[in-house]
This record gives structure tokens, sequence and C-alpha cells, in this order.
């Protein structure tokens, strides 16, 4: 959980520079007794969160929504009633209406795999496009003194744990200087179920293993037709390292265009939506007042309890 002190708009501008999609939950009307005013809002990433509307079970059931959102790549907006009675075992009396807006990342994270001599010539051009590049090699030494801008060196014991800590609808292009290496990779990566992009260096016989070698593995033929090997589009040919260089940049290219396309964001609550949701906040708090007023011996009704925690 975040420290106390954290600033829910810190938590968005780290997940914009991580290319980590994310959800922005505010609370955008309130009636009676609620645990926090309008306007408050929390941010919610695959693994954290910042901010708070006010904790208890309003508080579980939106990060619960949240997640679900950041499940589907589809940006938008969406807004929810929460009664704060019985129902969600908060006795505020109040209710609330919350706004959910599911942001995905501008900035696409892709994680290269093998700094060899096409991996040397294929950074700089990632790097030139709008991609946060991790670049992942053990052999400290094959790296340049000086990497490009927008690319960031990694150099772990075990290349194929760093597949399980990039964020959801990753890029991955794989060409180490290890077939069994590159296997392992591209395995890692389909297994997740969450990848853009796979994409792994070789020639047709090479690729026809590694095939066969998923099919036994028990992957379907939907995850083994996602891989893109050999890599690089077919009309750039050449085999010079700067011709696979410009031949895969062009096919991520291709593929982040087309990807794009098919993430269409949702148009948003329109404002009969809005009416009907705010409707619905103030019905759900007129019932609670008149039952609560019906309930012999009642001293306190929800619009006293409201006025005090006002005071």
């Amino acid at each position: 959980m975040a420290p106390a002190n954290d600033h829910w708009s810190e938590w968005v501008r780290e997940c914009e520079t991580l290319g980590h999609a994310y959800v922005i939950v505010t609370t955008l009307g309130v009636r009676g007794s609620t645990p926090r005013d309008a306007g408050t809002k929390m941010v919610v990433s695959k693994d954290d969160f910042r901010g708070t509307i006010g904790g208890g079970e309003l508080e579980y059931q939106a990060l619960e929504r949240a997640q679900a959102l950041l499940k589907n790549v589809q940006a938008g907006q969406w807004v929810e009633n929460f009664p704060l009675g019985e129902k969600l075992g908060q006795c505020c009396g109040g209710s609330t209406s919350l706004l959910f807006e599911h942001f995905v990342p501008a900035v696409q994270p892709l994680y290269l795999f093998g700094a060899g001599h096409v991996g040397r010539a294929l950074a700089p051009l990632l790097a030139t496009l709008p991609l946060s590049v991790r670049w992942v090699d053990a052999r400290t030494a094959e790296f340049p003194k000086v990497l490009s801008n927008g690319v960031t060196a990694l150099h772990p014991e075990d290349p194929v744990a760093v597949v399980s800590e990039a964020p959801p609808g990753s890029y991955y292009v794989i060409m180490t200087h290890q077939h069994p290496l590159d296997y392992a990779l591209m395995e890692a990566a389909l297994r997740r179920q969450d990848a853009a992009y796979v994409g792994v260096i070789g020639s047709e016989s090479k690729w026809r293993r590694f095939a066969l070698r998923l099919q036994h593995r028990g992957l379907s033929e939907t995850d083994i037709s996602a891989v893109h090997c050999p890599i690089g589009l077919s009309a750039v040919p050449g085999k010079r390292p700067a011709e696979v260089a410009v031949s895969v940049a062009a096919e991520v290219i291709a593929h982040y265009h087309a990807r794009r396309d098919t993430i269409q964001s949702n148009s948003g609550p329109g404002w009969k939506q809005l009416q009907a949701q705010l409707s619905a906040s103030q019905t759900s708090f007129t019932n609670l007042q008149a039952v609560e007023q019906s309930v012999p011996g009642s001293t306190n009704s929800a619009s006293e309890k409201s006025s005090k925690v006002k005071q």
C-alpha cells in the first residue's frame, strides 16, 4: 500500500512514465453522510494504488471495479452509484456516485532481449518511436557506452524473470545469442496471456522446432499463431544487421498502429446517464431517510447525521 502522504497525482505521473495503464476513481456526487467529500480521488494501477475515497467496503468495491477495467484494453469513463447502507456494510447512511476513468499508456512498453549485432542496430531505431524500451542482456560489455534517450539497460542474471515483471500489453522482441533462451523468453511471454506483441528472430526451421515444442507443452494454436517468427516484415528483405533492424522496427510500427485502431475509447457517460445516476443516488438517500424516521426511538435522521459530519 502507498505511503499516506503520497498524492494521487504523483502516481499518475509515475504510471505515465512507466507506461502502465491506470484508473482514476473520483467521488463525483454525494448525498447525506459519506466517508469523503465530492472531488476526492484515488488512482489504481495493476499492482498498487494511491489516495483513498474513504476506505471500507466502498473503497474495496471501487478497487475491484478498477482492477476489472485494467484487464480491458479499452480506455473510457464509467459512472456507478453506491448506497452506503447495509448492502455495503457501512453505516454512513448516505450514497455516492463514483466516476471511473481508465487510461491506457500513450507510450507502449517494449522489451528488447539481446545486445548482439542486430540488437545494437535496432535499439536506436526503437528509441525514436513512442515506445519505452527496456534493453535486456546479462552481458554488460555488449552494450554501447551511451544509450539512446528512452532506452533503459537491464542486466539480470535470469532474463526470463523480467518477463513476469513487465506491465500488461508489453511488446517482446527476442533476439538473444542462445536458442534455448529465445524459446524460454517466448514461452514465458505467451503464458502471460496479455502480450501485445511477441517477435523472435530466426529461420523458418527454427520456428518449426519452436512451434512443435509449444504444442507439446500445451499452448493453443491461437497462442502459437500470435508469434512473429521469423521476425520482421517480409517486404523489407536483407541479412545485414541494419536491414534486419529496419525490418523489425517496421513490423513493430505496423503492429502498434493497427492495435491502436482497435483500442477505441468508449463514448463515456452521457448527460442522461449522469442524470439517472444522480437520481438513483438521491432516491436511495430519500428511502434511507424514510426507513430511519419510521424506526421507533430513532433520534437522528440521515440529514441530522450529515449535518454533524459537516460540522
